[in-house]
């Protein structure tokens, strides 16, 4: 019997990467053929729960440099399952009127999402493809949240690399950034083909998921940033992009297996 959370029609004996990713920061919306999946992963690249956590503690640093900065509206893209804080509750904290607007494919982790937004007037989650940029830009959840008058941060945490070659993940932040307006920023965190030891199963791996990956060298993800600024320290391991104390800083940063940037648009 599925809780009663569970969507009609969901297909819950195909893995997930979002509830994998879930599974492995230590949440409990995800079902018995992610954890599988998950575990199987895990005994191969025993790196990926640090990767997780990586690009968590990422996002949570970014969001306050962002806020910092005095942006106030948020599109959280692939924004995944509410687990270990969510943009809106760093974001709130520190601005409470902050606008947040998550976007994902899966549909366990929007229903879950708008069940925690519910009764939050300043952010809102919606179903959609990353690879339609005009379908969620259009969206009147969209529209009636962020303001295109004033700065907006396009989160991309961990997602571009679940967008193949084919479907042009340039093209899909150029989307974004020609609707940013002046003094908004990007975030991207993305898997990088360095490790070979782990990389060809990693690939293979994802195969059996709804959303394949496509690890991109240093180059590759350098260039996702045309025609943004990137903010100091420019594109580095997830763990070194501003790290708030010296204990966040690990012995390797490079087991994060994600490259880490902010870019701002002039």
């Amino acid at each position: 019997m599925q809780p009663d959370w569970v969507p009609d029609g969901l297909d819950v004996d195909r893995p997930s990467i979002a509830r994998i990713y879930d599974y492995m920061l230590g949440g409990s919306h995800n079902f018995a053929a992610d954890r599988a999946l998950a575990r199987q992963v895990i005994e191969a690249i025993p790196d990926l729960p640090v990767q997780a956590a990586a690009n968590r503690a990422f996002m949570h640093r970014a969001v306050r440099f962002l806020v910092g900065a005095g942006v106030t509206q948020f599109l959280d893209l692939g924004s995944g399952i509410p687990t270990l804080g969510n943009v809106h509750e760093i974001a709130q904290a520190v601005s409470p009127q902050a606008r947040v607007v998550y976007v994902d494919i899966d549909d366990v982790a929007v229903l879950h999402s708008q069940h925690l937004l519910a009764g939050n007037p300043y952010a809102v989650a919606i179903h959609g493809d990353a690879r339609r940029p005009d379908e969620i830009l259009t969206n009147p959840k969209v529209t009636g949240m962020l303001d295109v008058t004033r700065p907006v941060a396009v989160l991309m945490i961990a997602v571009l690399h679940a967008i193949s070659d084919d479907d042009d993940p340039a093209g899909i932040v150029a989307a974004f950034r020609d609707f940013m307006p002046s003094g908004s920023y990007l975030a991207v965190a993305h898997g990088v083909n360095t490790r070979i030891d782990y990389v060809d199963d990693l690939v293979d791996l994802s195969k059996r998921t709804t959303t394949p990956v496509t690890l991109r060298s240093p180059d590759q993800v350098q260039r996702l940033f045309n025609g943004f600024d990137l903010v100091d320290p420019g594109l580095v391991w997830a763990p070194l992009w501003r790290p708030e104390s010296p204990h966040e800083v690990p012995d390797e940063p490079e087991r994060s297996g994600n490259l880490a940037g902010v870019g701002h648009k002039p």
